[in-house]
Order: C-alpha cells, then structure tokens, then sequence
C-alpha cells in the first residue's frame, strides 16, 4: 500500500475532474500499488471493494489507459489468464497533485471578510452609527464593553474557524490493524499476502471479537518460532490458519506463556530445568543409597 499515491490520487485526480467509478478505481489501485505505481489486484477484487460491476470497472480502466493514468500489462499462468499488471503514471499524479496545493484557497477566504470591515464605516448612515452606539452602551454587560461585537448579528451565523474532526468509523480503524497484522506475518515469514478478502476476513473478524492487534502479532512471532525451521508445518503460517475462530484462543493462551517464559527458541522446548546433579535435586535424595541395587532387582 501506497500513502504516498494515496494522497495523489484524492488530491490531484479529483482535481483534475476524475469522477466517479474512475476515482474510485484509481484509488484502490493506489493502495495495492507500491511507491513505484506497481499492482495487480484482480477486477473481481475491485468491483467488490468499491461496490460496481465487472463490466464497469473494467470501462473505468480502460478510460484511464486512454488518458494516461496508467499502463496495464495481461499476464498468464500456463493455460489461464492472471491478473493483470497496472504501473500507475506516477509522474502525472505527482504533477496533478502540485497542480491541486498551489491553489491556496486562503486569498479567496479573506476578501468577503475585508469587504465586510470597510462596508462598516461607508455604508452605515450617521442614524444607523448613532443607534449602533446606544445599544452598544445599553448591553454592555452583554457584550463586555467591546465597540467592536455587534449586538445585532447572531454569533451562531459566524463559521467555526476550526472543523471539529469526526470520530473514525470502527471498520476502517479494524481494517487499518488487520493491516499492520498482515504486514507483520508477511514481514516474519517472508510471504507476500494481498490485502484481499482471503487474507483480511479471519483477521478482522478476531479483532472484531475484541482480540488487540498486539495479541495477533504475538500469536504470530510465536508461531514463526514453533513452525518457521519446519518446512511442512511453515505452510500453516497463514492468515486463514492462524486466525481461525476455533484455532486462534488456544493458539493465543500458548503464545502468552511462551511471552510469560521469555521468549525461549525453540530448541529449548519441553528441556527440564533441574538434572540429577543439581543441589535441590541431590538434598531431596540425600538418604538413599545408590552404592547397591534394591532388593528384587538383579545386578
């Protein structure tokens, strides 16, 4: 995933004047693309995700093939078509972007304000300043002997000078871990897991269930070490495994202890901490005799 086209996409396509489902493609290409614009999700994955039909995303990508949005290259696996290869036009959306921030709406925002202030004193009529300035005298209290608050103006008409920032959807915050968590595996493992359906769905549902994204990972790093040097059992380090409803409590409970303990590698399993020649062990058994075998047993 992208931020960085991410941001591009938002900011200079819409700007540009892509609309639409042609947005909305261009979107999520940039979260499955790399920095260098490369991705290749499938048009089944983008239909679900951005809620369209087949048909229409891929119109939406061809439109954006003829507009130099993007490249798109069909790959195939022996017999069958694979996804395909889209390389973003990085240079465009970068350019589409600076086009979008060097226009700085601030300029436009002061000039209703400054009119405003120099209407005060050229429209007001001698009447209308004289009436202005009794009732500012009347309301004092009210308006804390400030010449400048009108009492005439409701303040609740005036636009907040900040928007008040909305609480993040829940879903979006899950997904957003479930991401970090897929990262993390494929970062541990050396796999390269897309942020798909098949890869996300069991992820996301244990979050869901009020599991943290800190016990994921660690359900995670202690299975890299119970499987990861085992080459039959390293097929079962994979988001549909790990994370299953059945698999994942019990999985959970064993990493915890294995936290508890310190982490050990995995040579050191199940090894027992005293011997025989230990001092605990040896006063336990401080008053038997080993010269001689007991009776009933031959020598």
């Amino acid at each position: 995933m992208s931020v960085k086209l991410s941001a591009w996409v938002w900011d200079g396509c819409a700007a540009y004047g892509l609309k639409g489902t042609r947005l909305l493609v261009m979107a999520r290409l940039a979260d499955f693309s790399s920095d260098e614009g490369i991705a290749f999700p499938s048009v089944e994955t983008i239909a679900r995700q951005i809620g369209a039909g087949r048909s229409t995303v891929i119109t939406a990508i061809g439109d954006l093939e003829r507009e130099g949005w993007l490249t798109r290259k069909e790959r195939r696996k022996g017999q069958r078509n694979s996804t395909n290869i889209y390389t973003l036009n990085v240079r465009k959306l970068r350019q589409a972007a600076d086009g979008a921030y060097s226009h700085s709406p601030e300029s436009e925002r002061s000039k209703p304000e400054h009119s405003e202030s120099e209407r005060s004193e050229s429209e007001c009529s001698e009447t209308e300043r004289t009436e202005s300035g009794k009732k500012a005298v009347s309301h004092r209290p009210e308006s804390g002997g400030d010449p400048s608050v009108n009492s005439n103006t409701d303040p609740s008409d005036k636009k907040p000078f900040c928007q008040v920032a909305g609480q993040p959807d829940p879903e979006v915050e899950i997904t957003e871990h479930a991401k970090r968590v897929l990262t993390h595996l494929n970062q541990s493992t050396g796999s390269r897991y897309q942020v798909c359906k098949s890869s996300m769905e069991n992820i996301r549902a244990r979050l869901g269930d009020g599991f943290t994204p800190a016990e994921l990972v660690l359900v995670v790093d202690y299975s890299v070490e119970k499987w990861g040097r085992d080459l039959k059992m390293a097929e079962y380090l994979r988001p549909t495994t790990l994370f299953l409803p059945s698999k994942f409590p019990g999985y959970l409970q064993s990493a915890t202890k294995w936290d508890a303990a310190g982490r050990p590698e995995r040579e050191k399993w199940g090894k027992r901490n005293r011997s025989p020649d230990d001092q605990a062990f040896r006063a336990s058994y401080a008053d038997v005799d080993y010269t001689r075998a007991p009776e009933g047993f031959r020598t």
